[in-house]
């Protein structure tokens, strides 16, 4: 299973920004979608945002459309997500994972996500006052 590793996450306040990081471990992002993922307290994972490997396309969100933006650097093996205009209903556990293909429908990455019997450790994004 490819690994990743999560970073970037604190306590900011609404209106907020922060960058996350998820920098792949022992192989290049050169072959692979990857998208990032939240799952909040009592909810289900739902995909954020992906970048694809091969066709430029890059999925939102709708409630981070405006927001969020997705950026890769397969130099670096890195994948950012840059967070801006937080709001309390973005706090959750944040994860970035490889994916088949990005999509520009919702449910797909709640399906893939719902596949995957195992997560990296993610890290916390609390938007509090």
């Amino acid at each position: 299973q490819l690994q990743f590793v999560e970073s970037g996450g604190g306590l900011v306040q609404p209106g907020g920004s922060l960058r996350l990081s998820c920098t792949a471990s022992g192989f290049t992002l050169d072959y692979y979608s990857i998208g990032w993922f939240r799952q909040a307290p009592g909810k289900e994972h739902e995909g954020v945002s992906c970048t694809s490997n091969d066709d430029g396309s890059i999925y939102y969100l709708d409630s981070v459309k405006g927001r969020f933006t997705i950026s890769r650097d397969n130099a670096k093996k890195t994948v950012y997500l840059q967070m801006n205009s937080l709001k309390p209903e973005d706090t959750a556990l944040y994860y970035c994972q490889a994916l088949p293909r990005c999509s520009l429908r919702e449910s797909y990455y709640s399906a893939y996500a719902a596949t995957l019997g195992s997560w990296g450790q993610g890290t916390q994004v609390t938007v509090s006052s």
